[in-house]
């Protein structure tokens, strides 16, 4: 059922320390738990750790669970996380008004291992489920890179981070040469063989970890390459097409295949949008495929 190697984590907010003591003891044998009485605190503690569960009691001073829920959905980052609210109330009002808000269930009190246990892990079980969706609805399935739309969220990210730190941001936008015309002569089996061969390249010339290649469609990939200039993305991108150009792509009989590259950077103090940072490296690859293919070719303003 689990993935994790790792135990998965819970956070309990109580502001009772009995049913913290309790609930931790219910529940630290398989899970890693964390505790906290001031609902004031919550999320802070969630940002920071964010853990995989989190208990919530509906009735604690200065902020109810109620409002820390409204918290927790309205957040990019935490509204995903499934929470299970601790009550001692006995009112179906109550219990619908937690479930309209997003509640994923509800533990009452006095406590019942056995059902803390099982709603727990239900919910678990279910994130897991989420989890592996998400990641394959976020990946190419032919060649393993993050996909199109995984390369927004991570594009948007990294141009944030460049603006706020002011370092440059390079794309590179490639285009595997004469594809169609490949998978016309050798076959749709051996195009794919292709595309995978071009990735594999990818991984033995990006070194960093920050580094971020995608299929964006097609026999189409965008590489991201944060804090790089002009000349260090010029430089990753002939590595690149000189180690494509270079392949010998197995199958029936082997073959050769190449890309242009399209290269575009942004540095702080240009005017420009994220929009225009993908449309200029465009426009160098048009360049490059325009002047022959197998080559790169730079932005110029």
């Amino acid at each position: 059922m689990m993935e994790k190697t790792t135990k998965y984590s819970v956070l309990i907010v109580d502001d009772e320390l009995t049913n913290l003591v309790t609930l931790t003891d219910i529940l630290e044998p398989e899970y890693e738990v964390s505790a906290i009485r001031d609902s004031l605190d919550v999320i802070e503690t969630v940002r920071s750790d964010m853990p995989d569960v989190i208990l919530l009691d509906i009735v604690m001073p200065n902020m109810d669970g109620y409002d820390v829920i409204k918290l927790l959905k309205k957040s990019k980052m935490t509204k995903e996380i499934p929470v299970i609210f601790i009550t001692g109330l006995d009112d179906i009002e109550a219990e619908e008004k937690g479930l309209i808000l997003g509640a994923a269930d509800y533990i009452a009190k006095p406590f019942h291992a056995p059902i803390v246990k099982l709603r727990v892990r239900n919910q678990i079980k279910m994130l897991d489920q989420f989890r592996t969706i998400l990641r394959l609805s976020m990946h190419d399935s032919l060649t393993g890179l993050p996909n199109r739309r995984n390369y927004e969220s991570r594009l948007s990210y990294e141009w944030s981070r460049a603006q706020r730190e002011q370092t440059p941001l390079s794309l590179l936008l490639i285009d595997v040469d004469n594809f169609k015309a490949y998978n016309d002569t050798f076959g749709h089996q051996q195009g794919d063989a292709a595309l995978v061969s071009v990735v594999s390249k990818f991984n033995g010339v990006l070194k960093r970890p920050g580094d971020f290649a995608v299929r964006w469609g097609g026999e189409e990939f965008v590489i991201i390459l944060p804090n790089t200039d002009t000349d260090g993305a010029m430089e990753v991108a002939e590595q690149l097409r000189q180690s494509v150009e270079e392949a010998e792509i197995p199958g029936k009989q082997i073959t050769n295949i190449t890309v242009s590259i399209g290269v575009n950077t942004w540095v702080y103090g240009q005017e420009s949008t994220i929009d225009e940072l993908m449309q200029n490296a465009d426009t160098a690859l048009y360049e490059a495929k325009h002047d022959g293919r197998n080559r790169i070719r730079c932005y110029n303003n």
